[in-house]
């Protein structure tokens, strides 16, 4: 399966359009901020971090600004020797094993601006230079599971490392990953899931770490379903601009859970310098920071828990609770915080089995005696019995009239539930 970073250059034409989707969503588009030196040394950008206001980050940051919580970024790799990171990054796992290397120009371009989005903490007196990002306290866990766009192998490592991916997400979620960040997919005319990959990520899910993914930059191509973010369980996020409305490029389907800011983004690169770039990278990474924020306030909570939760509590919501453009709204750490303190942990379900078999077949170990079925099946052969014999002798049941509904019942409107909706027909 073709896998490139979410982010790309947007087309001069719409023949160029069609000409880039069919390479997948390229990397990150790099336009650069200025040629300015202050700009080169990252001096003054903050202040045009727009996203962080949008999404409440001060706000959140009252309570907590991710300590303790590690987002592993599976992308092209991380410089955890950039100033903006130093000291948030822990040693990763390289799943691709060829290609640039450290210190090469197209070595880890795109997972470095993602790393910064979620766990900038910027860098100078006061760290006021460089970017921050949403979880500044939070640590990074890089996993290499694909290569740049410009890198002479990545067709290479496409052919020959085909399970990096799901590998990639079971050593995330073996390695201390609370949170898994997957800024990349497959949304072209040839996309399909992978049965590895929906596998891997139920693991992680079943292990207590939280799966978001961007949701695809089709909107202008069709809107074809995007990989891993259709998987079940995971948090697809698609983008939006400085007005809360759906960029034009972030994909329109069923599995978008929430949105965020995607466009003009300023990301950092190892080269040191600052660019600017659009994508539903950026939106899944701004949400696996916000989701970092949620989990250090609330360890405790399963993925399925702060998936709900951060659903919930999204803002500029639109009609009708929900749509395909931005899932329930813009995600707002801030608010989850506050009302995931109202909700009671539960464990994730399912929880991992102790079958014999993998799918289906024979009972629990351990498991004796008749079972609950045949007991089932028993008492509902002497119900239908008894009901057999009442009917020959004439009796007849009386069902009483069934009592009114209630208005505002739990989950009975457009905001009941996950407020959300499932898989159109056809899909499991």
């Amino acid at each position: 399966m073709k896998r490139a970073p979410r982010s790309q250059r947007p087309p001069r034409s719409a023949a160029a359009g069609r000409a880039l989707v069919t390479l997948v969503c390229a990397l990150l588009a790099l336009l650069p901020v200025t040629a300015g030196t202050a700009h080169a040394e990252g001096e003054g950008l903050q202040r045009q971090e727009w996203a962080l206001q949008a999404l409440h980050a001060k706000e959140a940051w009252k309570t907590t600004k991710g300590r303790g919580i590690t987002v592993a970024v599976l992308d092209t790799g991380v410089d955890g020797s950039h100033p903006d990171l130093r000291r948030n990054v822990r040693g990763g796992k390289d799943m691709i094993r060829m290609g640039a290397e450290k210190g090469d120009r197209h070595w880890a371009r795109h997972g470095t601006a993602m790393a910064g989005i979620i766990a900038g903490h910027g860098h100078g007196k006061g760290g006021k230079d460089g970017v921050l990002g949403i979880a500044p306290e939070a640590r990074i866990l890089p996993v290499r599971v694909l290569l740049e766009e410009k890198d002479p192998d990545r067709a290479k490592a496409r052919d020959r490392r085909k399970s990096a991916l799901a590998d990639g997400i079971r050593w995330a979620a073996d390695h201390g990953a609370d949170v898994i960040n997957l800024s990349l997919g497959d949304d072209s005319d040839s996309a399909h899931p992978d049965a590895r990959e929906d596998a891997a990520v139920r693991y992680a899910l079943r292990k207590g770490v939280v799966v978001v993914a961007s949701a695809g930059n089709g909107g202008e191509n069709g809107d074809h379903v995007s990989y891993p973010a259709a998987y079940p369980g995971v948090i697809a996020v698609a983008a939006v601009d400085r007005k809360g409305a759906r960029a034009a490029f972030s994909t329109r389907r069923w599995y978008a859970t929430v949105a965020a800011p995607g466009k003009d983004i300023l990301i950092a690169d190892p080269d040191r310098t600052y660019y600017q770039g659009w994508g539903t990278s950026a939106a899944a990474a701004f949400t696996s920071g916000a989701v970092a924020l949620v989990r250090a306030a609330h360890p405790d909570l399963s993925p399925a828990q702060i998936k709900k939760l951060i659903s919930d509590t999204a803002g500029h919501t639109p009609e009708g609770g929900r749509s395909d453009a931005v899932g329930t709204g813009i995600v707002d750490p801030a608010a989850a915080i506050e009302m995931g303190s109202h909700v009671e942990p539960r464990e994730q379900r399912p929880a991992v089995g102790t079958y014999g078999k993998k799918f289906f077949g024979s009972a629990r170990p351990g498991a004796g005696g008749p079972g609950w079925f045949a007991i089932l099946a028993a008492v509902l052969g002497a119900v239908l019995i008894g009901t057999a014999l009442a009917v020959h002798r004439g009796f007849t049941p009386r069902i009483p009239r069934r009592p009114p509904a209630r208005a505002g019942w739990p989950g009975s409107g457009p905001q009941g539930g996950q407020g959300g909706q499932g898989p159109p027909p056809g899909r499991p």
